[in-house]
């Protein structure tokens, strides 16, 4: 059975939930850590699945690892090896696939309403959701690339996930485990306190009020996403 290569951009943003649902689905998986320096896949059909996390830089700065990723998803896409994006990993999704990625007009951090957009293809990643409290942080956002589908939607940013086929990538996070909600708000205290002026951030206290019936909510939800996305996998 191949793997599942899961690409981390910056340590604190690893797999998170998807990691439990995959080692309970008993599907293998195996952690790229760009951050750290691990060495890029030439070849991506020696796995079943692309997932790339988040990360606080841009799809637009000059990192050297960029291109070679764009490439491996446009691969991945082209060789019917299902991709996976949260946040950092749509954004890279989209420009990938023709999209564009610019700054969004607030910076969103915390947790947000997310619109289910009504569509074949959201009834078929989320089910008979219309609407769920989503995790944010981020100030840029993606165009729907030509051929996928939007399939969320915030007060606050338009486009919060898409579609095409057995791919999918997202603006917003559903991989979030209380852990992950604790350090991101521990590293980014003063990114929180120097944007508290936007309606959509979130003070820390806000952040990590009812986490644990938030969280299950939205494990719930990414259970259902999930669910769906290894059904494409090509082992």
């Amino acid at each position: 059975m191949k793997p599942v290569a899961i690409f981390r951009h910056a340590e604190t943003e690893g797999p998170g939930y998807l990691a439990d649902f995959l080692d309970r689905r008993v599907i293998p998986w195996r952690l790229i850590r760009i951050d750290a320096g691990d060495a890029l896949p030439a070849d991506v059909t020696q796995y079943s699945g692309l997932v790339f996390m988040g990360g606080p830089m841009s799809v637009n700065d000059d990192l050297p690892w960029i291109l070679t990723v764009l490439n491996l998803i446009r691969q991945a896409v082209a060789a019917g090896i299902p991709v996976l994006g949260h946040c950092l990993g749509g954004q890279l999704m989209s420009k990938a696939l023709g999209g564009v990625v610019t700054r969004n007009p607030v910076k969103e951090i915390g947790w947000g309403e997310l619109e289910v957009l009504q569509t074949f293809d959201s009834t078929r990643w989320f089910g008979d959701t219309t609407h769920f409290s989503g995790f944010h942080w981020h100030g840029e956002t993606f165009t729907i690339p030509n051929g996928a589908v939007n399939l969320l939607s915030s007060a606050y940013c338009q486009h919060q996930a898409f579609s095409m086929g057995k791919h999918i990538g997202f603006q917003c996070h559903i991989e979030m485990t209380a852990e992950m909600v604790h350090t991101w708000c521990q590293f980014g205290a003063d990114e929180i306190a120097g944007a508290l002026d936007s309606p959509a951030v979130q003070a820390e206290d806000e952040i990590q009020r009812h986490l644990d019936g938030r969280l299950a909510a939205l494990n719930a939800v990414a259970d259902h996403v999930y669910a769906t996305w290894v059904e494409g996998l090509v082992f």
